[in-house]
């Protein structure tokens, strides 16, 4: 089991800001997962690997993978408050799930 975090590249975020908005996606996207993917992935250590998306169509184009793989995934939009525009789609989450379907959608991405 493991989770896949894809982080836009384009939007220039400093690395706290990164680090929140991966840390959100991680969290809405459990949040969508089963009871029963929650609880293994939990006893598992809670694998998580962040990845690089070149822009926000690549973001949606992969949500739309997970969303036919049945997989639980969430995009992440921010509130605008500091470094970004109000509903900027800056990360993706696809899992927990078992690693090999997560890499149907996310496999050909780099590490960030």
């Amino acid at each position: 089991m493991k989770q896949a975090i894809v982080a836009r590249t384009d939007l220039g975020m400093g690395k706290g800001k990164l680090a929140a908005q991966v840390a959100h996606a991680s969290l809405s996207a459990y949040e969508d997962a089963s009871r029963k993917a929650q609880k293994e992935w939990k006893g598992e250590g809670q694998k998580k690997v962040v990845l690089k998306a070149s822009g926000e169509d690549q973001l949606f184009s992969l949500a739309e993978k997970a969303r036919a793989e049945g997989l639980p995934h969430s995009i992440i939009r921010d509130a605008g408050h500091t470094q970004l525009e109000p509903g900027t789609a800056t990360t993706l989450a696809v899992g927990p799930a078992r690693d090999d379907l997560v890499d149907r959608v996310t496999g050909d991405l780099s590490l960030y």
